[in-house]
């Protein structure tokens, strides 16, 4: 069976981006025969051995019985990558919502327990002990703000670099698709 996800994947992409890309894509799959169960008929029909040109021309004359031309692939295809690109929209602004929430408040953490610190040189002396646990704090701070950041920034990495390729790849069906049909 061709999963909505097998359409899109390659090797080296973020199995939970493509996970998320192929359910936006399937959530918003219009009714009818276009451009997505286009691609599946020729994915199933590579899967069969056939060549790509053939795999192509086949699911068209299929697709051609129930009415379907290349214009409405390609516009649907279009569709599609709206579709795709919407959700990268949302992406962004989660991530930096998680910023925000995340990086933000610990670099607000550590700006306090700074200040606080500068309170307390008057009285270096009995707070000696005290300004070690801050700086211990800020050291933990700064280790997990750090640790979130590369976190975020791989999460972005992988995602980007996974929608990137789900575009590419629709470009290329519709390359496919001018190019056969």
């Amino acid at each position: 069976m061709v999963t909505t996800k097998s359409l899109f994947a390659t090797d080296g992409l973020d199995e939970r981006s493509l996970e998320f890309l192929a359910n936006a894509v399937e959530k918003n799959n219009l009714p009818g025969f276009d451009y997505f169960e286009f691609k599946r008929a020729v994915v199933s029909l590579i899967q069969m051995k056939l060549d790509e040109g053939t795999a192509h021309k086949s699911a068209f004359t299929t697709a051609a019985t129930v009415g379907v031309t290349k214009e409405k692939l390609v516009e649907t295809a279009a569709y599609y990558k709206n579709v795709v690109e919407k959700e990268k929209v949302q992406f962004d602004q989660a991530l930096e919502n998680q910023n925000t929430t995340k990086i933000t408040a610990r670099q607000e953490e550590i700006k306090r327990l700074r200040d606080q610190i500068e309170r307390h040189k008057a009285e270096i002396v009995r707070l000696q002990d005290e300004m070690a646990g801050y700086l211990n704090q800020i050291d933990q701070a700064e280790n997990a703000l750090k640790l979130e950041g590369e976190k975020l920034e791989k999460t972005k990495s992988a995602f980007e670099k996974t929608h990137q390729s789900v575009v590419l790849q629709i470009d290329k069906d519709i390359e496919n698709i001018h190019k056969y049909l």
